[in-house]
């Protein structure tokens, strides 16, 4: 895939690893780029294309997959960690919340954006997925599944737009050094990493980033007897 001169657009650039993945692309020669947040006023970085744009609100989606025509990359990056629900107590708000984002979101982002790559000549669909795509946690459950269905759709969406000649790259990561994880003083990797390491992968065609040593050890672990694989 071919980054300069492309047109990329990334939800939730705002901030984080969005904010990351937007700089990232122009610093790698992308000739535009759209941060679609849900205020486009919160966009401060020059060179960025504020777009209007709430996951779940179908009827933004579609405009905004009009008004983006030109795009050859999309980066599903918009995402929020479903806090509130716990295990074994309290209500499902939270993870509600954290299915309709994180998977829905990004299925909506995705199915309208998927004719406007293939007119564009098949271009590149990256979702940034997480470390838990794989292993559930007790302590944020609602986010963990959301993300393990998250990665189910990549995988269906890799299948589904072959024929179209769309890239379709997922992107794991453990704890990122954003707001998301402030609550946690575990290692963590920063979100130019996660942003650098994307742009590596695009170019090169890799179908997935496996952006650091706990997600590596964890992923490698798949393959082993459910009773020794590593717990995060």
């Amino acid at each position: 895939m071919e980054i300069k001169g492309s047109v990329a657009l990334v939800t939730g650039a705002n901030r984080g690893i969005g904010r990351e993945f937007a700089r990232a692309l122009l610093d790698r020669g992308a000739a535009k780029v759209y941060a679609a947040v849900r205020d486009p006023a919160s966009v401060a970085d020059p060179g960025l294309v504020p777009l209007r744009l709430d996951v779940t609100d179908h009827e933004q989606v579609a405009a905004a997959a009009a008004a983006a025509g030109d795009v050859s990359i999309v980066i599903n990056n918009a995402g929020i960690g479903g806090s509130g629900s716990t295990l074994l107590e309290g209500g499902f708000d939270g993870a509600r919340q954290a299915m309709e984002v994180n998977y829905f979101g990004t299925w909506a982002v995705s199915r309208a954006f998927a004719p406007v790559l293939a007119r564009n000549g098949g271009g590149a669909l990256v979702n940034m997925l997480s470390l838990v795509s794989w292993v559930g946690r007790p302590d944020f459950p609602g986010y963990a599944a959301s993300k393990a269905a998250q990665w189910s759709l990549t995988n269906a969406l890799r299948q589904g737009l072959h024929a179209q000649g769309t890239l379709v790259v997922g992107v794991h990561a453990g704890f990122v050094d954003t707001d998301l994880s402030s609550w946690t003083d575990a290692p963590k990797i920063s979100a130019a990493t996660v942003a650098e390491l994307t742009m590596d992968a695009l170019e090169n065609d890799r179908l997935e980033v496996l952006a650091d040593a706990e997600t590596r050890k964890v992923k490698a672990g798949l393959s082993l007897p459910p009773n020794v694989v590593p717990a995060i």
